[in-house]
């Protein structure tokens, strides 16, 4: 014979409604991607910041090496060519003056049919900012 089943176990309680459990979950989610997504960019910008600059300097040595190259031979295709690459390198005060101060003598030579041979004051003033462009490079 079988002992009666409800008269072994307890008797059952009340069951409760359920609760509400406070879920962050979808916030931690979202945080975790807005912070990852900064950190990217963060890295990416100091990324291209410093292949900008690395760049920026080699255009720089090039622009030098092509005033270096400079034939006085022709001084009208000279004189535009350094006012070219001389005003790509004057990025500081003491350039941008001693290039200024260069101008107005390449001015001479550029924007006529036929121009003299170059003066040793314009060649004078030209080798001193090339000197200046080659010490602060």
């Amino acid at each position: 014979m079988r002992p009666d089943i409800n008269t072994t176990l307890p008797p059952i309680k009340e069951i409760k409604p359920m609760v509400e459990i406070p879920d962050m979950s979808l916030w931690l989610y979202w945080g975790a991607i807005v912070s990852a997504v900064i950190v990217l960019a963060v890295a990416l910008y100091f990324l291209v910041k410093k292949l900008w600059g690395i760049r920026r300097e080699n255009r720089a040595k090039a622009w030098l090496e092509a005033l270096h190259r400079i034939e006085w031979s022709d001084p009208k295709r000279a004189a535009y060519q350094a006012t070219k690459y001389g005003r790509l390198l004057a990025t500081d005060e003491r350039r941008k003056e001693l290039f200024s101060q260069l101008l107005p003598l390449l001015e001479r030579y550029k924007y006529r049919k036929e121009v003299g041979p170059v003066d040793e004051e314009t060649l004078k003033r030209f080798e001193l900012y090339r000197n200046v462009c080659d010490e602060s490079l």
